[in-house]
């Protein structure tokens, strides 16, 4: 990867939504919100010391994340602190 997150940021990939509920019904694509969690795919240096590592389910809030593209994936960039919890 040709991204090193720096200080206390954190590199994700948001968690796809289902397409169907429960019931088995089809969710159309215009209808869906983003997901709010994600798969840690870099840390920096700051964020490691707040216990946040690469490979973590988390949590996060909708506002303060800025989305980029890396090698054709679309990734966020948040800060540690804008990480509510991590998914065991």
């Amino acid at each position: 990867m040709a991204f090193k997150p720096l200080g206390s940021r954190v590199l994700i990939k948001r968690e796809e939504q289902q397409n169907t509920t429960a019931s088995g019904i089809i969710i159309p694509d215009s209808a869906k919100e983003k997901p709010f969690q994600g798969k840690v795919i870099a840390v920096g240096s700051d964020a490691k010391e707040d216990g946040i590592n690469e490979g973590d389910m988390v949590v996060f809030g909708k506002y303060k994340i800025m989305e980029i593209t890396v090698d054709n994936e679309d990734l966020l960039i948040l800060n540690s602190e804008d990480i509510y919890g991590i998914i065991d």
